[in-house]
């Protein structure tokens, strides 16, 4: 095995000097970090691949061949995808989830089910094609608890329900093609809703490099052209003039820390949108909120991309926030019916569903992609139906 891990270490060495010479700094950081650490683990854990050591060779190489065509990156086809992309996320996820068993190895135990990361990694991979579509009722207006929290469920009463569609975080890339996208935008025409909301985060590396893509995946949005707003996500502003392209040519309208009005079936609803900030949030939002007071009596939804962002926001800017970016939270348990996840386990953050802060309500889409992390794990993607009951 002393050749695996020298020939793995040289290949390791040849995709972070590739990187450094093409993509620079920040993506070398990242891919030396990354890479890194899962070159010791997969070297360690080889040991135990026994009869299956061709197919464990095969995978581990696509892993490096992977991120080193991302030197270049731009949308593969199909068959690549297939033989080189899907194998190398849930290797490369699955390797990350077996550290433990790789320092129990290095230190001399023999651990069993060392085979564990790889079949929760499989069920995860399949689990990223096939989204939850659901129906979910959503009651603004009654006060609930006072500090931000899960919301109690309540069934609305609205004879008449404001219907909306959101697409959020769907990453176009190696899981999400243009094709795959296309498909979610007709479903969510085909749904009839009132208003339909993008939540930001369309474009991964592979994606940035053709201006035309978003466009062609968003184009069934045009038959209801009037009807549909976006904001920006982090990773738009990495390639802001193809997303903006990319809606216009879709007849999405962007709201940029910018707000609309229209009129529905139940009634006006004002649209306030808020670009994605880092730094000074809650200066930032205070300031948008301010400039764009609400209408009594009107009904208003907000885009804001970070759920985390919420807690700046001022009591009352809208009586619905959306937010997508966690991905619902990608690691968790929601596949036993349970509610935790990573980003809840390690952070404050809301990272799916419903949320209540006295009378502002705050749903968390899971998401139609990923990115960063190369699986979701018990956090199936969604496709859902909102209808939003005026308490």
């Amino acid at each position: 095995m002393s050749t695996f891990r020298i020939a793995s270490l040289a290949a390791w060495a040849l995709v972070v000097t590739v990187a450094w010479v093409v993509r620079g700094r920040p993506f070398v950081f990242f891919i030396t970090v990354l890479l890194g650490v899962y070159t010791l683990v997969a070297t360690t854990l080889v040991r135990d691949a026994g009869a299956l050591f061709p197919a464990y060779a095969y995978v581990h190489a696509s892993v490096y061949a992977n991120f080193l065509i991302l030197a270049r990156p731009r949308m593969r086809p199909l068959p690549f995808r297939i033989l080189v992309s899907w194998p190398a996320s849930w290797f490369l996820g699955s390797t990350l989830l077996a550290f433990p068993w790789a320092i129990a190895l290095g230190l001399g135990f023999h651990p069993s089910l060392v085979w564990l990361p790889y079949v929760i990694g499989l069920l995860g991979l399949v689990d990223t094609f096939i989204p939850r579509r659901t129906i979910e009722h959503i009651v603004v207006g009654p006060e609930q608890k006072l500090a931000l929290g899960r919301a109690t469920r309540t069934r609305g009463a609205d004879p008449r329900p404001l219907r909306i569609v959101q697409i959020t975080d769907p990453h176009l890339g190696p899981f999400m093609s243009v094709e795959r996208l296309r498909r979610i935008c007709e479903r969510a025409v085909a749904a009839k809703p009132d208003l339909v909301f993008l939540t930001g985060d369309f474009l991964t590396m592979e994606s940035q490099s053709d201006a035309t893509l978003l466009g062609q995946a968003l184009a069934p949005l045009k038959a209801l052209e009037g009807r549909c707003f976006a904001c920006f996500g982090n990773h738009d502003h990495e390639a802001p003039e193809h997303v903006r392209a990319g809606l216009v040519s879709a007849g999405v309208h962007l709201l940029m820390d910018d707000m609309t009005t229209i009129e529905t079936e139940t009634g006006p609803v004002e649209i306030l949108g808020f670009d994605f900030r880092w730094r000074d949030r809650a200066a930032h939002l205070d300031g948008v909120s301010r400039h764009y007071p609400r209408k009594a009596g009107v009904l208003r939804i907000g885009l804001l991309h970070d759920p985390g962002a919420f807690r700046h926001l001022p009591e009352g800017t809208a009586d619905l926030v959306l937010s997508g970016h966690t991905h619902g939270g990608q690691l968790g348990l929601l596949w036993f019916g349970l509610p935790h996840t990573f980003v809840s386990a390690f952070s404050s953050v809301p990272d799916h569903g419903l949320w209540a802060r006295g009378k502002d309500r705050l749903y968390i889409h899971r998401g139609t992609g990923h990115y960063g992390f190369p699986l979701r794990l018990g956090v199936p993607p969604e496709e859902s139906v909102i209808e939003v009951h005026k308490g």
